[in-house]
């Protein structure tokens, strides 16, 4: 969700974030139907799992080109300390302000007790479950200057065993696990590349890979069908134990293909950097720019609407798994909290000081 749009190559950079929070948006609002096989009905079911593994897809977008953004050649020569200075007024105050304020959250809407654990246990991982991004971004900041330098000095055929490294070792361990029952583990001390990581230099060799559109439309659906048919053959043999969800972690290896493939897609259209705009953007350019350049608080604050919406707090009108079917109320419930979402930030962010702090 990096904000930083100097590259060398021209991205399309508000369209993949734009879908990229819709697809993150799409998974919390079908978040209270994925457990419930039985009570829901196969055919449900399978809607929601349609959805999910869309917008699965969402993080590894970000990741992709925040990599895109920050891993750019230009930027190898850039002093740590100019740059940890932009992250902090990007990230860092936004993190203090929506930390202190999910506790808030978590007393008044949740009955939680602030109890000195909680609160000890809040400030080191989170809390809300939500700002586990947050803390994994400051991970991958603090570790860009020298991720920089090692991507700057990557030739392809370095590029590529990266990426396969990173792969094999993400994606075989689980699934050994998998098809022996338990029996057989690999260690993962063989394979030291954290999974966030591999998404983030990943983009900044993805934006330079061409392949036709076709080819990576072709690949992106196979990634995202494969993702839905593994997770309901999932359902069907392991509904007892609830082990359901494997391939719609961020280290199945039909995620990450959809992934990929998704952001080269979306990337392909990508307009040159020098553009004469001979004309006013039309309503849709300026909706998707504004979506773009407000996805952290979105990001931030969509799981408070979505809750709000299903407690009927909105118009006294309950959106949930128990009044609106999931093939309607999972969309519907996206666009209602990105709507939402919107109403609130964009005047909240005219407020002077409040920008640097909401995102």
């Amino acid at each position: 969700m990096d904000t930083q749009n100097n590259t060398s190559k021209a991205l399309n950079v508000d369209t993949i974030r734009v879908i990229a929070i819709v697809g993150v948006i799409l998974i919390h609002a079908s978040s209270d139907l994925t457990t419930n096989f039985v009570r829901f009905g196969f055919s449900r079911w399978m809607m929601v799992d349609i959805y999910q593994s869309f917008g699965l897809m969402g993080v590894p977008l970000f990741l992709m080109l925040s990599g895109a953004l920050l891993l750019n050649n230009s930027k190898k020569d850039e002093d740590p300390i100019d740059f940890f200075k932009k992250r902090f007024t990007r990230i860092g105050l936004p993190f203090i302000f929506w930390s202190i304020f999910y506790f808030i959250w978590m007393f008044y809407a949740e009955n939680q007790t602030l109890t000195p654990g909680f609160i000890i246990n809040g400030v080191l991982g989170g809390s809300h479950f939500i700002l586990w991004y947050l803390y994994m971004l400051v991970g991958l900041y603090l570790v860009t200057p020298m991720l920089r330098v090692m991507v700057a000095h990557f030739t392809d055929r370095l590029f590529k065993y990266f990426l396969c490294l990173w792969f094999i070792g993400t994606t075989i361990p689980p699934l050994i696990v998998l098809f022996s029952n338990g029996q057989y583990h690999l260690s993962v001390s063989i394979f030291i590349l954290p999974l966030y990581v591999g998404y983030f230099v990943a983009g900044a060799y993805l934006v330079n890979v061409n392949m036709r559109r076709r080819v990576l439309g072709a690949l992106t659906f196979l990634g995202f069908i494969l993702t839905v048919i593994a997770t309901a053959v999932m359902a069907i043999f392991q509904i007892e134990n609830g082990d359901i969800s494997l391939f719609q972690l961020y280290y199945s290896p039909f995620v990450i293909l959809a992934s990929f493939s998704f952001f080269m897609l979306l990337n392909s259209y990508a307009k040159p950097k020098v553009v004469v705009q001979t004309q006013k953007p039309s309503w849709k350019q300026r909706l998707i720019h504004t979506i773009s350049e407000n996805t952290l608080p979105l990001y931030l604050l969509h799981m408070i609407i979505i809750s709000l919406i299903q407690r009927g707090f909105f118009f006294g009108l309950r959106l949930n798994g128990d009044t609106v079917n999931s093939i309607i109320g999972i969309p519907l419930m996206t666009i209602l909290t990105l709507g939402v979402c919107l109403l609130i930030i964009v005047p909240l962010k005219k407020i002077p000081g409040l920008r640097h702090l909401i995102g």
